[in-house]
């Protein structure tokens, strides 16, 4: 069928005039006539209206007006008019098809049939009914067919205009989803700083009680290193206060920064709500992730709890999720998968939804690369997060007892 929509295409009418005036020709040419061949009269009205159909293809008006003329003089002179009542009906037909409004197509088909019923006034009433019954395939039908068409036309462009307002709408909240992730990285950038800091005010406050007769230089790189700590502490709970929004956080979203020894314990915590939800969760959890840095730690915890909420949300809550975090070289290993559907999850659309943007997002901001998609027999999200170039100094500090397993930053001495 596509060759017929090809065919009615508003760009191809010159194509169709020419195949009409070819129909016409071989017509005058092969058809048998009550004569033997066509009066001179058929050719001087046939002629006109092959020569219009090409000249006027894009003036739908100009040909429906020329048209019916030619038909009217036709029904005066000559017995068999059928070349000028074809070319009538097809041009009815285009003006249907491209007339801007339903005025103009009234017009045009009230103009054709004033014009088809000059051949049945005065004759007997039988012949005047059939002359009317002729108007359903002379007029009725084009008109018909033209609407039909118009109808068409207009629905794919409905579609066309709906199909790009969604992608627009998509790939705004797309952008939107992605803009939200950056800004809870930010804000759990801003904690994992404001947790080093404040621990190093708090070191450089033990140090000031510690050295009980410091060097008066010591003294003064102390004083100074512990009034620029706090300040700058001040500073970063401001911006902090500023980012979050406690009333829009639930649930353990509020977990900011965590230390690395509590990260175990908060995907225990994550894998038990998934499990209280119905899903069955097999974890298998490297130790090793209780040395990750803050950074790495908050992304698994977060693709963790996001990957499980689209398992229960998609896969159904009687699905079986198994969960895989490993340490190798330092680079950190994750991947969620379930026996849910085959194929896309339910709500989902083709360019992933708006949790998976999030997490791709956090993943790429650490380096790595998000694989998502279906398996044989469900669903899989998986990546890499790649080691630090550099570990922090910090590292081979002794941590304060008061700052372990995930207890808020102590306020500066």
């Amino acid at each position: 069928m596509s060759w017929l929509v090809r065919l009615f295409d508003l760009r191809d009418t010159l194509v169709r005039m020419v195949l009409l005036d070819l129909t016409g020709l071989c017509y005058l040419l092969v058809v048998p006539h009550s004569t033997s061949t066509p009066t001179t009269a058929q050719w001087v009205l046939a002629v006109p209206a092959f020569a219009m159909a090409l000249a006027a293809h894009r003036r739908p008006v100009v040909n429906m007006v020329a048209q019916a003329a030619l038909l009217a003089v036709a029904i005066s002179l000559i017995d068999d008019f059928t070349i000028n009542q074809v070319g009538a009906s097809w041009a009815l037909l285009e003006m249907t098809m491209r007339a801007r409004g339903p005025r103009a197509i009234w017009l045009a088909t009230a103009l054709l049939v004033v014009v088809d019923l000059t051949d049945s006034i005065g004759d007997p009433p039988r012949r005047f009914a059939s002359g009317v019954v002729g108007l359903a395939v002379e007029v009725g039908v084009p008109v018909l067919l033209g609407l039909v068409i118009r109808a068409n036309r207009e629905l794919g462009r409905q579609a066309v205009e709906r199909a790009l307002a969604e992608q627009r709408q998509h790939e705004s909240e797309s952008r939107a989803a992605r803009a939200d992730e950056r800004s809870a990285i930010a804000r759990e950038l801003h904690d994992v700083v404001a947790h080093h800091v404040a621990s190093m005010v708090l070191r450089v406050g033990v140090a000031r009680h510690v050295l009980t007769d410091p060097d008066p230089r010591v003294a003064e790189v102390f004083d100074d290193v512990h009034g620029t700590g706090t300040a700058a502490l001040a500073e970063l709970r401001r911006l902090v206060a500023v980012l979050r929004n406690p009333d829009g956080v639930r649930g353990d979203a509020a977990l900011t920064a965590i230390e690395p020894t509590a990260l175990p314990a908060a995907l225990g915590a994550s894998i038990d709500r998934a499990r209280q939800a119905g899903i069955t969760v097999e974890a298998d959890l490297d130790p090793a992730i209780g040395s990750l840095d803050a950074v790495r730690g908050m992304a698994v915890l977060r693709l963790t709890q996001e990957a499980l909420t689209n398992v229960a949300k998609h896969a159904g809550t009687s699905a079986l999720a198994h969960l895989v975090v490993a340490v190798r070289d330092g680079a950190v290993h994750w991947e969620v998968s379930d026996n849910g559907r085959g194929g896309v999850p339910v709500g989902v659309p083709a360019g992933g939804g708006h949790g998976i943007t999030g997490m791709r997002e956090r993943v790429e901001v650490l380096g790595g690369r998000l694989e998502a998609g279906p398996t044989e027999t469900g669903w899989r999200v998986r990546t890499v997060l790649p080691a630090n170039a550099t570990e922090p100094s910090t590292r081979s500090l002794p941590r304060d007892r008061a700052a372990s397993a995930g207890s808020p930053a102590p306020e500066p001495a």
